[in-house]
């Protein structure tokens, strides 16, 4: 299995993206700093999880959490939808009376699903950076959340 690649850009911005790395030109520096996660051994079925994860635990379940085709041009990339998005921004601050961090227990589920290649410690990671790259999208630049998945 290949790897999955999460950021943050324009639509435009997104489709070029998407081209270097169908093409393997593609590198995790090629976005600004912090505007890109990157992680191996996954697909955008183990986005959509956590999408499903967040939701739930941000009391938002039963949202569209499916990823969509941006367009017909890259069947590699998808679009976040905005439900996710909020999602996984709220993970950041959302809070519970003494039940611990919302973020963790999500890491934590996401990890146990079946065949991830992960431990709970590296999704903790991993779910802390998208949550931030979520947190980060602004309306006004017209960015978006994009998965990019071999």
């Amino acid at each position: 299995m290949g790897f999955t690649e999460i950021f943050v850009a324009t639509h435009d911005a997104a489709l070029k993206r998407a081209g270097l790395l169908d093409e393997g030109r593609g590198s995790a520096d090629g976005a600004a700093a912090g505007q890109a996660v990157r992680i191996q051994g996954i697909s955008d079925f183990e986005v959509e999880q956590l999408g499903d994860l967040a939701g739930t635990a941000v009391h938002a379940g039963g949202a569209d959490y499916e990823l969509t085709m941006v367009d017909v041009a890259s069947d590699s990339l998808l679009a976040v939808p905005p439900a996710m998005v909020r999602a996984l921004a709220d993970l950041l601050t959302y809070e519970t009376e003494g039940e611990g961090s919302v973020l963790d227990d999500v890491a934590e589920q996401w990890a146990a699903q079946e065949d991830m290649p992960f431990d709970a410690a590296q999704a903790r990671t991993y779910v802390q950076q998208l949550a931030e790259l979520a947190a980060g999208i602004d309306d006004s630049e017209r960015t978006g959340l994009y998965v990019w998945s071999v």
